[in-house]
């Protein structure tokens, strides 16, 4: 579990493709306190560490989580947005983040409003129920509120703190971007489906 609190900007080092995609990240995290076969939330898809470095560290990604998530379309270089898995005890500072990735969402509008930036995205319309105003969404791992919903469409606002912590200063239109829906209005709805 994760709180979408991101905690390191990676990089991706190193793409393979084996009979999985294969990454090797690199991060600022201190890699001795970090166990082979930990998670660790890379753009919001939780992946299992399974070899590591002084400062980098190696994910296999299945076809599955390429297919339903932005992962097919990271490049060397790009930047990712990390948070390691929640310890018993720590603070719960955004919401409660699966790292299993719903869906992709689409940049579909910015606009600077102060300091801040407003960003519309599109969802794809089988998740757009699930997201209401003043919601939380996890959109490439960072817990965020939503602002306002028009169809598929949702607002996010970044402040300047956000945009210089996560890799959110640097969102272009057109960029696909990894959703998870709160857990909470995945069950309200379920619950409302046999009600």
């Amino acid at each position: 579990m994760f709180t979408g609190i991101i905690t390191d900007i990676g990089e991706v080092l190193e793409l393979e493709q084996r009979g999985d995609l294969r990454a090797r990240i690199g991060t600022r995290y201190d890699m001795n306190g970090v166990d082979l076969g930990a998670s660790i939330a890379s753009d919001g898809v939780c992946l299992t560490v399974i070899e590591k470095g002084a400062d980098w560290y190696d994910v296999e990604i299945s076809a599955e989580t390429v297919s339903k998530t932005n992962l097919g379309d990271w490049a060397v270089g790009r930047r990712v947005n990390l948070e390691r898995a929640l310890k018993v005890g720590d603070e719960l500072g955004g919401h409660i983040v699966s790292g299993h990735v719903d869906g992709v969402a689409q940049v579909v509008d910015i606009r600077d409003e102060g300091d801040s930036t407003r960003v519309t995205l599109r969802a794809p319309e089988a998740l757009a129920r699930f997201i209401a105003p003043k919601g939380s969404v996890a959109l490439n791992g960072t817990s965020l509120t939503v602002n306002e919903v028009n169809g598929c469409d949702f607002g996010i606002n970044f402040i300047p703190h956000t945009k210089e912590m996560t890799t959110w200063g640097g969102v272009a239109l057109g960029d696909r971007i990894n959703l998870e829906i709160d857990t909470l209005a995945r069950y309200v709805a379920r619950l409302r489906d046999f009600g």
